[in-house]
């Protein structure tokens, strides 16, 4: 009985496991690419590409002589669809996740390894300094739905405003979805934890778009929510910005 609950396990996690499949091109019957991604919807929200995570892929898609050549991380990556069409526009990527999230890091492998494709795979830990995270000095550093756990928050914007000091003029390019009504722009008011963090480590938006202004209508039809994408920087006129090692 042992060995037949280990295979009716198997099977249901087979069946929770798809592969979606995204394209990228100015020619919606001609996608100048596309890339497959590894879905579980048994696993946690790391195994599952989310609509702010569409809207970054594309902004990259759109923005592509930006990333071609850069150096490109990509914090909380899960499913990594940005990360990985910043890959195929010629970035040099890396793709980070929680250093305890272990299913997260090998399904980011087992994707790579799909869609023939490589780049580095860190696990990355928001707040904890290691060797390998001193080695980062991105020119973008790449969010998706980064902005949804408020206890994180802190450590989150230690861990941009430190990679944004490791290269200078460099940007952080985040996605996120406003899930209260009354917010105008989490990243500009209404969110005083968000607002006071900004300050506290010294950074500044410096673009704001609604996802529905850039996204391709046959990309918005699928989408729902008031989605946001913001380009945030290090303030040059705060001389008070805390410097980490």
């Amino acid at each position: 009985m042992e060995g037949s609950d280990s295979a009716e396990t198997e099977t249901a996690d087979t069946l929770m496991t798809t592969v979606s499949h995204h394209h990228f091109g100015d020619e919606m019957d001609e996608p100048a690419f596309s890339i497959s991604i590894i879905e579980n919807m048994k696993e946690d929200y790391g195994l599952f590409v989310w609509p702010c995570s569409v809207v970054l892929a594309e902004y990259v898609w759109q923005q592509r002589l930006r990333f071609s050549g850069a150096g490109v991380v990509e914090l909380g990556a899960g499913t990594s669809l940005p990360g990985l069409v910043a890959v195929k526009v010629g970035a040099d990527v890396t793709l980070t996740d929680d250093s305890s999230r272990l299913e997260v890091l090998d399904n980011m492998k087992r994707v790579l390894d799909l869609n023939k494709l490589e780049c580095n795979v860190l696990g990355l830990t928001w707040g904890v300094w290691d060797a390998s995270t001193f080695s980062l000095h991105p020119k973008f550093i790449l969010g998706a739905d980064v902005l949804y756990d408020a206890s994180a928050f802190d450590d989150l914007f230690a861990t941009v405003t430190f990679l944004l000091q490791c290269s200078p003029g460099s940007v952080f390019i985040t996605t996120y979805h406003n899930r209260r009504k009354h917010f105008v722009c989490i990243m500009c008011s209404g969110h005083h934890l968000i607002e006071f963090l900004m300050v506290k480590w010294g950074l500044k938006c410096v673009k704001l778009l609604d996802a529905f202004s850039f996204m391709p209508s046959h990309k918005a039809s699928g989408l729902s929510g008031n989605l946001q994408l913001a380009e945030i920087v290090l303030d040059s006129q705060r001389a008070e910005i805390p410097v980490l090692h």
